[in-house]
């Protein structure tokens, strides 16, 4: 026997016999299909493509020759469909073949905050100067009188050198050159505690990425099943056991033709090995199904590989193998007296219609009629089946000797059996599930069951999972079955173009084969299974689940949204702290002429609020509190309105706190005041607690910026988080050391206790009014506006989203915008000048052919008005669409004795396909030619 394999749809074959195989792959096979969704033909395309392209400039450059001896018509008019259409069908016809890929959602947000805050900070800072400037240039030449004297000018240049300086540390401040830092700790100390969870992360933005998932298609065997099939229940003499039966409670014979008929009737390639692992389950080899069969010999007590030593796979008179017609499976041997025993397993709605006799509580032969069989269907079989179990019939039957029938007549052989028992096995789902699916339920996760098998296993498999309330929540798919891996790439892909809700969905999917490689690339997230999954699926994945367990992923969801938390105690935190050191440099130095806090003070902070602050903050370790809430969204900002709450209401506490010492704080604490100093004056008390009251607020606030939903125990684990303690106790550790020993390098002058003790007060006080602030109710404060969106779609061009080019930042996106709108600006021009030009050339006959400096193809060539790289793929103009007659327009005109006329005509050709002035007053457009089809159509 040979099998030949090349079906046009591809054959899969799990198993079987034979001597000779035949293949043929191709793209309409499985594997073709798999690979085609994976990409992997994109390589053979392209190539093709190019060497198309090649023969196509071969025939234009022929043409081109030819037209050359036609006239000056066609030499103008050949670069009009290469220069222009033909690249704009080519970017079209690339742009559509080639995938897309998003920016990380989270770098998308974070760049434009960025962006932002640099833009503010940058405007404070200048104005900041500019008023130092303008303040000591009034004060001292006009309202002082003072002149412009020689000798003073190096004086005057260290006020101008100070302004600088206060406002450089103004816009170091306000810029959050720390976010990057943060996002990077944040994702790399995620990424390393997610492999203590089992989930290996491939791709460092998946990480984040599954805080965004609404959700999951999961595969059923090996991630919600254990991928081990077991025999749970059975039936034998007379008695339906829900559970393995105990061996003393079964009849010698029927344990004995029992133990035979599976030992013996199955592939010796299948067996049950000892665990790897102490504590381990044992491993299965094989067939899956005949290793449930052997599995349930062992829990009988008894052992297969003694009966398969003394019966070896040799000795095997006949074996029907089996296969997806017969659905069954039969082995015959030679009996010690000369007779023959068959043994067969199989299907039970098959094999019971073969059955004519059944085994008793005896072991005992007794009749089994038509009417028997469905009975036992009715009560055996059927609630089986609706547990979801796989019916399997196990029989045997016996041959006198001198009795050898004739073997090849399967049919004839495999009839009058005698039923030793029906047994029902399942791949049990793995205990955990169930919790974890209920827990993505709470989190605003949808899970959706994908596999191959049928509807009534899937259905019995979706309940034991709990997800049972299908008809609360259809139209929304929950379970995919006899799905093939089309079909699997199909769904993903239809639920993340979907734009049914209100915003996209972000999918994860789950799969262990080469069939789910597809699906697993199409995902947000894809996790491949560790142990049981395939090198295609592995390389599809963005992580991989290294115990596959669907369990890992929850945990991949809570670090994903404990780094989206992260992130945003690290905003809260630092742009409280923006906000006010901002507003004190800037309105201390417009006052004062002076910033409270000196440059060196001011970089310290940046050092706090930045590296320690990131640090602290971003290696939070996430809660089960995190599954308590709906996922944030693509579109969510990263400053909620409760933190913007947070943000203004400590701003305000800081601010009222640093200007009351500013301007009384001399008269409190009865020191001499900081304020109108000369220009070298020593360190001051005054300013030296502003600025030390001022430090030990940020690190108390440090404390509140750990809960950013309106949490009131800011202490809540804080002790779970070592690094957070270890950072803020030794930053508060250096400041002693700064302010009582830093003297004039950091402009610190050395504090008493009764100093140290009303500045840690004060900084206490941050706890205190944190509690304050979480009392007002976030709904009544509707002027608080969100801010940290995400670029919208109209900010995101096909160009940057094309796979294989660099992504840009919102800064440069901003540039380039100006850049092509200056060049389309400059073509207009251009064009407009070759229209009047065309019209003019209507009046004259005969008029010489134009300078080729006003032709657009000659002016985009011309090296000082070349457009970069980024603009090539930008419209000249707007309408930009290839005429279908243009194809006609590249073969030469034929001569026209109205040349006047066709001026008017062939202007407004150019006006709205930039073609050469040059060529506008050789138009035709007479009836019939291609010019006359181009005005009938505008």
């Amino acid at each position: 026997p040979f099998l030949v394999l090349g079906a046009p749809h591809g054959t899969h074959v799990m198993e079987g016999s034979g001597r000779m195989v035949v293949t043929a792959v191709g793209v309409n096979s499985q594997t073709g299909i798999i690979f085609t969704l994976l990409g992997a033909g994109g390589e053979e395309e392209e190539k093709k493509d190019k060497k198309g392209k090649q023969q196509d400039g071969a025939m234009e450059s022929s043409q081109t020759k030819a037209k050359k001896q036609d006239g000056a018509v066609a030499m103008e008019m050949q670069p009009l469909k290469s220069a222009e259409g033909g690249e704009m069908e080519e970017r079209e016809k690339k742009k559509a073949n080639v995938p897309k890929k998003e920016k990380s959602v989270l770098q998308g947000k974070l760049t434009k905050l960025a962006v932002q805050i640099g833009k503010a900070g940058l405007v404070m800072s200048a104005i900041t100067v500019i008023i130092l400037v303008l303040y000591f240039v009034i004060e001292t030449f006009v309202v002082d009188g003072r002149a412009w004297l020689a000798e003073c000018t190096p004086v005057y240049v260290q006020y101008f050198v100070k302004f600088f300086i206060i406002g450089v540390t103004v816009l170091v401040v306000a810029v959050p050159e720390g976010l990057p830092l943060a996002v990077t700790i944040s994702l790399a100390y995620s990424v390393k505690k997610m492999m203590k969870d089992n989930n290996l992360v491939r791709h460092l933005d998946a990480c984040e990425t599954m805080g965004n998932a609404t959700a999951i298609c999961s595969d059923k065997t090996g991630t919600l099943t254990t991928n081990r099939m077991t025999v749970v229940q059975s039936y034998l003499g007379d008695t339906h056991y829900k559970e393995v039966p105990a061996p003393n409670a079964l009849t010698p014979k029927i344990l004995d033709l029992l133990v035979h008929a599976i030992s013996i009737n199955s592939a010796y390639t299948t067996k049950i090995l000892p665990p790897e692992k102490e504590g381990a389950l044992p491993r299965q080899v094989g067939n899956k199904t005949e290793c449930a069969l052997l599995g349930f010999v062992l829990d009988l007590k008894r052992d297969f590989q003694p009966v398969r030593e003394q019966i070896p796979e040799d000795k095997l008179y006949k074996v029907y193998t089996f296969n997806s017609v017969r659905k069954s499976m039969s082995t015959a041997i030679r009996m010690p007296d000369g007779g023959f025993r068959l043994f067969s397993k199989g299907a039970s709605e098959i094999l019971l219609k073969k059955c004519t006799n059944i085994l008793n509580s005896n072991g005992e032969l007794r009749g089994f009629r038509p009417r028997d069989r469905d009975d036992m269907v009715k009560k055996i079989i059927e609630p089986m089946a609706c547990d979801g179990l796989r019916t399997i019939c196990i029989a045997y039957r016996d041959f006198s000797a001198g009795q050898e029938p004739d073997w090849d007549d399967e049919n004839e052989v495999v009839g009058d059996l005698t039923c030793i028992a029906v047994v029902g096995i399942e791949d049990p789902v793995r205990p955990e599930v169930p919790e974890a699916i209920r827990k993505c339920q709470r989190a605003g996760i949808t899970v959706r069951m994908v596999t191959g098998d049928n509807i009534n296993t899937a259905r019995a498999i979706a309940a034991k999972c709990e997800q049972e309330r299908l008809d609360k929540v259809w139209p929304k798919l929950r379970v995919l079955a006899r799905s093939s891996p089309t079909d699997k790439h199909t769904l993903v892909k239809g639920i993340i173009d979907s734009t049914t809700g209100e915003q996209r969905q972000v999918v994860a999917v789950t799969g262990d084969g080469t069939n789910d490689g597809p699906a697993l690339k199409k995902a947000d997230v894809g996790f491949a299974m560790g142990i049981a999954g395939t090198d295609v699926a592995k390389e599809a994945s963005d992580i991989i689940l290294t115990d596959d367990n669907f369990t890992s992923i929850v945990k991949a969801v809570m670090w994903g949204r404990n780094v989206y938390d992260s992130i945003s105690k690290f905003l809260q935190f630092q742009l409280t702290v923006n906000v006010v050191a901002v507003i004190v440099a800037f309105t201390g130095a417009c006052i004062t002429q002076d910033s409270p806090l000196k440059a060196v003070q001011m970089l310290w902070v940046n050092l706090i609020m930045d590296t320690f602050a990131s640090l602290a903050l971003a290696t939070e370790p996430p809660t089960e509190s995190l599954l308590l809430r709906k996922p944030y969204g693509r579109d969510k900002p990263l400053i909620s309105r409760t933190m913007m709450k947070n943000i203004l209401g400590h701003a305000v506490y800081q601010l009222t706190i640093i200007f009351t010492l500013l301007f009384v704080g001399e008269l409190f604490f009865d020191i001499d005041s900081g304020r109108n100093a000369p220009l070298h004056s020593p360190p001051s008390e005054h300013y030296t607690i502003i600025f030390n009251t001022f430090v030990m607020m940020q690190l108390f606030n440090e404390i509140n910026a750990r809960k950013i939903h309106g949490e009131r125990n800011v202490f809540d684990g804080i002790f779970s988080n070592p690094i957070f303690c270890t950072i803020v106790l030794g930053t508060f550790a250096i400041q002693i050391v700064i302010v009582q020993f830093g003297g004039k390098p950091f402009s610190c002058s050395p504090l008493s206790t009764e100093q140290w003790l009303w500045c840690l007060f004060v900084g206490v006080g941050e706890l205190v009014w944190g509690q304050v602030i979480a009392t007002i109710p976030t709904s009544q404060l509707k002027c608080l506006k969100e801010a940290g969106h995400g670029p919208g779609k109209d900010e995101m061009t096909d160009e940057e989203l094309a796979e294989g080019e660099e992504e840009i930042d919102h800064a440069e996106r901003e540039l380039r915008r100006g850049q092509i709108l200056w060049f389309r600006g400059l073509n207009r021009i251009q064009t407009q000048i070759r229209v009047v030009k065309a019209f003019r050339s209507s009046l004259y006959e005969g008029l010489e052919k134009p300078e080729s400096k006003t032709s657009i193809h000659n002016f985009m060539a011309t090296p000082e008005f070349l457009i970069n790289d980024y603009t090539h793929n930008i419209p000249l103009i707007d309408d930009t669409d290839v005429d279908e007659n243009e194809e006609r327009l590249r073969a030469p005109p034929p001569p026209s004795p109205n040349q006047n006329n066709n001026a008017i005509d062939s202007g407004i050709y150019l006006t709205t396909h930039v073609t050469k002035s040059a060529t506008s007053s050789a138009f035709s457009s007479s009836p019939g030619s291609p010019l006359h089809s181009m005005e009938t159509s505008l």
